[in-house]
């Protein structure tokens, strides 16, 4: 055959192609078997294939099988590991920006495939609400704290325990007196106005664990650095926490969402890099929400002799914050003594009239306010959708009303609407009824700290709003993006990907509870180092409800066996066979190894 101006034409040999495809095809399979093969020993315990280990079996009963494994216990230099915020792996990356606080879990090879020991002597935690002024010091063994900031009573070492008097950088004198004086600037925070708030920078989150009483739940948030363990204090006694840092990515939460954000001299520097930290803070708070500054610069006139600083400088970062924050459409709300408000636009009338030159400039429309999952941070200012007038402070039911008003940005999401919103509420209602019968524990004091792994609006959250815990709603970072939703309602909690570890430390909740996070991302995630980052994250005697396909549920309980884990298999309170109920408990045991391995 010739081209059609006279060149020839070179076909393929059919037969050779064959043999090449053939070639391939078993080069490729061979590869993956000794990929399989592959097994690296690492510092903690053995990272193996899933294919030697956790193979899936012929399917019995339309049901996946999976060979039954033993992990060794990790050794006791782990017993604090944080995989994502690990201070083993800082020297990797810079200090530019505090970069080496930010999350950088580790790859698969280094994964560890080990169960994390309890520190020596380690006992249930003290049960809330005692909890919130105590708890045991061989559970959270870290001394820094209690030397470095004695002065300012943030905890005191008292025998066995550590005690809270409830002490702060800008509160030495206790944490009551402080937030009363807040009240009386913001008297939104007294009849339900505000709901949610966030810490950044919270010591023991006595801040956060004041507000509990006065109806305000607060994500306290904190990095992992010199100040050790502060988020692991705060969970440890029943108090909502983080481990988290504003540097180079946004924080893991949508946009407009906290009614309330509160720095008490948490040596975040505002005003540096163009305020692109306060931007965070502005994206992040709801319109009419309130920002609240205790320490430098405010009050600078009568302060800063004790900062080692000038009061000519400090009135310019003062003025220069100022400055900074009304670009943003912030307006000062109230100030008195080492505190002041400022307080978001309520409205877009603000941001209609800046400038179309200003700086920073308004986000344009490549920026997803709502992404928080690894997006960098950028200088801009998010202008809220006007459409969504009613979820301005101003303009929202306030508390307790809106945990069951449907809210207004629901609307985004494909397929949701008013009616699935409240048939989600009975459908909970009822699950919780049925759940309680199969873990008479819960709804009491012996389960304080707890998470939902997979949530869509917050529904098992809101189901146990009259039991004395508190619910971290974890939304997937690559599903439909409900949060919003969850916050809107006056409920908390972050994005997360469980392909990946939480941002916590080990044996930080009292009860896990996922509704078929198996099915939906079994693609991606897989289900052994799913269930090991659980057992890292489970109180020993806490436990999980496991909600799952009958397809899952067997392969589950045989991986929880391998961690020492108790499980049973229950029916749903509707008794179909298509799906189940796991109750699995994680056991008390003390480590056999007497150092790193």
């Amino acid at each position: 055959m010739k081209h059609k101006d006279g060149k020839p034409i070179n076909l393929p040999n059919k037969n050779r192609n064959v043999t090449l495809a053939i070639t391939v095809i078993v080069l490729c399979g061979l590869a993956f078997y000794l990929g399989g093969m592959q097994c690296n020993s690492q510092n903690g315990g053995i990272v193996t294939n899933t294919i030697e280990k956790v193979l899936d079996l012929p399917k019995q009963s339309g049901s996946l099988q999976v060979r039954p494994i033993n992990f060794p216990e990790c050794s006791t230099d782990l017993q604090d590991y944080t995989p994502c915020t690990d201070p083993r792996r800082w020297r990797k990356y810079g200090t530019y920006r505090l970069t080496l606080l930010e999350r950088h879990c580790p790859p698969l090879s280094e994964r560890k495939e080990c169960l994390i020991p309890p520190p020596d002597g380690y006992k249930p935690p003290i049960r809330w609400p005692k909890s919130r002024d105590e708890c045991w010091y061989r559970n959270v063994p870290y001394d820094w704290i209690n030397n470095e900031k004695s002065n300012q009573h943030w905890l005191r070492k008292d025998g066995e325990k550590f005690l809270f008097p409830g002490g702060g950088t800008m509160f030495p004198n206790g944490v009551g007196e402080y937030v009363d004086l807040m009240v009386d600037l913001i008297p939104e925070m007294k009849d339900g106005t505000v709901r949610t708030a966030i810490d950044t920078g919270c010591g023991v989150a006595s801040w956060g664990g004041d507000l509990l009483d006065r109806g305000i739940l607060t994500i306290s948030l904190a990095p992992r650095d010199n100040h050790e363990a502060q988020v692991q204090f705060a969970l440890e006694r029943g108090i909502p926490a983080m481990l988290g840092v504003i540097s180079t990515q946004r924080l893991p939460y949508p946009s407009n969402s906290f009614d309330m954000a509160h720095c008490s001299r948490c040596l975040i520097p505002w005003t540096e890099f163009g305020g692109i930290y306060l931007h965070e803070i502005h994206r992040i708070l709801r319109p009419g929400g309130f920002w609240i500054l205790s320490g430098p610069p405010v009050n600078y006139e009568r302060r800063w002799r004790g900062w080692n600083t000038t009061i000519e400088e400090q009135r310019s970062d003062y003025e220069k914050l100022q400055d900074v924050l009304t670009s943003m459409c912030f307006k000062l709300y109230n100030k008195k003594d080492d505190i002041a408000v400022w307080q978001k636009s309520k409205d877009n009338n603000c941001y209609d009239k800046l400038p179309s030159d200003t700086y920073p400039p308004k986000c344009d429309d490549s920026f997803e306010p709502d992404a928080g999952w690894y997006v960098p941070l950028r200088t801009c200012v998010v202008v809220p959708e006007a459409k969504y007038k009613k979820s301005a402070l101003t303009y929202m039911p306030k508390w307790p009303e809106r945990l069951l008003d449907t809210p207004e940005r629901i609307a985004a999401i494909h397929g949701a609407s008013s009616s699935t919103f409240n048939h989600d509420n009975s459908k909970w209602k009822k699950r919780v009824q049925h759940y309680k019968k199969l873990l008479p524990e819960l709804g009491t004091e012996k389960v304080r700290n707890v998470m939902d792994m997979n949530t869509l609006y917050g529904g098992f959250a809101a189901a146990l709003i009259n039991d004395p815990l508190w619910v971290m709603n974890v939304v997937s970072a690559y599903g439909t993006n409900s949060l919003p939703v969850v916050y809107d309602r006056g409920l908390i909690g972050t994005y997360h990907d469980w392909c990946e570890a939480f941002s916590t430390y080990p044996r930080t909740y009292d009860l896990l509870h996922l509704d078929g996070l198996f099915t939906d991302e079994s693609h991606r995630c897989e289900m052994k180092y799913v269930l090991l980052e659980m057992e890292r994250i489970l109180r020993p005697g806490g436990h999980a409800i496991i909600r799952e396909s009958a397809y899952f549920v067997d392969a589950i309980a045989t991986v929880a066996k391998g961690m020492r884990w108790g499980c049973r298999k229950e029916n749903t309170e509707y008794g179909v066979e298509k799906e189940k109920i796991l109750i699995c408990q994680k056991k008390l045991w003390n480590s056999s190894k007497k150092g790193p391995r």
